[in-house]
């Protein structure tokens, strides 16, 4: 009787945990609204090491975006 007992309260236990850890977690995804895009570009201006790396980084991607849609477009116009 008191194993029962003792795997009933370990189970009901286990499924308390699961419960809180997914609610707490769809709870904190719906607050965040910046996009990854967004946060980097608020790093790359805080005085804080790398910072400037990472905005050196944004420049690239933005400079290979739109290398690829000049490309796109003249193989478009074929």
């Amino acid at each position: 009787m008191k194993r029962i007992t003792v795997v009933a309260l370990a189970v009901l236990g286990v499924w308390a945990c699961g419960q809180s850890a997914g609610d707490g977690a769809s709870a904190a995804n719906d607050r965040d609204t910046l996009t990854r895009r967004q946060k980097d570009s608020i790093i790359a201006t805080m005085p804080i090491p790398g910072s400037r790396g990472v905005g050196r980084a944004l420049d690239a991607q933005d400079a290979s975006r739109e290398r690829a849609a000049a490309l796109d477009s003249i193989l478009q116009g074929r």
